[in-house]
């Protein structure tokens, strides 16, 4: 609420009351320039095209929401980009056996995982993970764990987890275990 005040909205009210607009005034339809509407349209696209289904269509929707709420012609301009973001891999091809929204979903909710993977050697391996984060790269999705198995941070790729099971825990964010650890630990 102080950000729309000191943005010059017309709000009162109190916290722990409610807040209320002034009859009559509306926001400010967004604005972009075109290398904004550029990285927006081409993000969107990527993960339409790399994305599982859920995360598709959410893509989908909020390029609809940022088309929507832009003036007339500028939003119809936007839709009409002449940016393409494809690839070649289907959905089962990138991900496998294992649902990347379940993935995406224990990362978000900090829910452990069970997982059966099948590393590049073909070695079998179960690991008891926090999924800390999830990354897109040309031909592949990885997925950042801290391994309870072995005590230190892996990645392992999507495509090659076999299964991924809740194991009905959470953890919480530690030091020296989170997804900013391991970044830092990168050259």
């Amino acid at each position: 609420m102080a950000t729309l005040q000191a943005m010059g909205a017309p709000v009162r009210g109190e916290a722990g009351i409610g807040y209320q607009m002034e009859p009559g005034y509306f926001l400010p339809p967004l604005q972009f320039d075109a290398d904004e509407l550029d990285a927006i349209m081409l993000g969107t696209r990527l993960i339409v095209a790399r994305g599982d289904s859920a995360l598709s269509e959410a893509a989908q929707r909020v390029s609809a929401k940022v088309s929507a709420a832009m003036d007339g012609e500028a939003g119809e301009a936007y839709t009409r980009l002449p940016l393409r973001a494809v690839s070649r891999h289907s959905e089962k091809d990138t991900h496998a056996g294992v649902n990347l929204g379940l993935l995406r979903n224990a990362v978000r909710n900090k829910a452990m995982l069970d997982i059966r993977y099948l590393d590049l050697r073909e070695i079998r391996s179960r690991r008891v993970a926090r999924p800390l984060g999830l990354t897109m790269f040309d031909d592949v999705w990885l997925l950042t764990i801290w391994c309870e198995t072995k005590a230190d941070f892996r990645n392992l790729r999507v495509d090659r987890i076999e299964s991924a099971e809740p194991t009905g825990r959470r953890f919480r964010p530690e030091p020296g275990k989170r997804f900013e650890d391991y970044l830092k630990k990168l050259p």
